[in-house]
């Protein structure tokens, strides 16, 4: 699977200046940055884009943010690496954080530096290849199998040849499975920086469905109007 090598980050800070300064920052190095000023404002985004990391204020003016992280995980079908930045910085605080789903925590005042290499360090743990795993989803004539190592998947025991690109979006909808996989995440994960248009997409999607249902009695690809794509299983 190709992945954007542009790191994709959801900022959720009530404090423009720290923001701005984070911002600047990150885009400098050429990620990619989503705002939320507000508790629900940064799960809505966290639910409907794709990002590599989150980092989460924890004081913010409606909902606190280790609610806010618990939102999230128990929303998410993947775990999304997620930075807690606060000025809050006693042991029990830090304590609290993981507890409530946190994967690092990073205090006020702090390095911009820090911050950005921490955030592309979780990013990258999150895309290490699962070497030997092997997943399967559903049963039956709707059994999906992916084997990592071998960069293979079968139906129903029944090996499918896939092109590259075919292979990547096929494997985006296992990992997914049951969320639905927008258009535009599809572009970002599978093309990266070069990117597609929605016809492309849309000839590798009809190539998906030749060869993972046209062979079988029940399909298992769907479109899900004004969202994207899942698989039915």
């Amino acid at each position: 699977m190709v992945v954007s090598s542009q790191l994709r980050v959801l900022l959720v800070e009530d404090n423009i200046g720290i923001a701005n300064n984070i911002a600047d920052y990150f885009t400098m190095h050429d990620a990619v940055i989503d705002f939320a000023y507000k508790g629900k404002h940064g799960c809505e985004l966290a639910a409907s884009q794709y990002y590599h990391c989150i980092i989460l204020d924890i004081m913010l003016p409606d909902i606190e943010g280790l609610e806010v992280c618990e939102r999230i995980r128990a929303a998410s079908d993947r775990h999304i690496p997620i930075i807690m930045l606060t000025a809050r910085d006693t042991l029990d605080d830090k304590l609290a954080g993981f507890t409530h789903g946190a994967d690092d925590y990073l205090t006020k005042p702090f390095a911009l530096e820090e911050l950005y290499v921490r955030c592309l360090a979780l990013s990258n743990r999150l895309n290490i290849p699962q070497q030997g795993k092997v997943t399967s989803i559903g049963d039956g004539e709707k059994k999906l199998t992916l084997d990592y190592q071998r960069q293979q998947v079968s139906r129903n025991n029944q090996l499918l040849s896939l092109p590259p690109k075919v292979f990547s979006i096929l494997q985006i909808l296992i990992e997914s499975h049951p969320r639905p996989v927008s258009k535009s995440e599809l572009i970002d994960r599978v093309w990266g920086d070069n990117g597609t248009d929605s016809d492309s997409l849309r000839s590798h999607i009809y190539q998906l469905r030749k060869s993972v249902d046209k062979p079988f009695s029940t399909d298992v690809v769907k479109t899900i109007h004004s969202v994207g794509f899942a698989l039915d299983i």
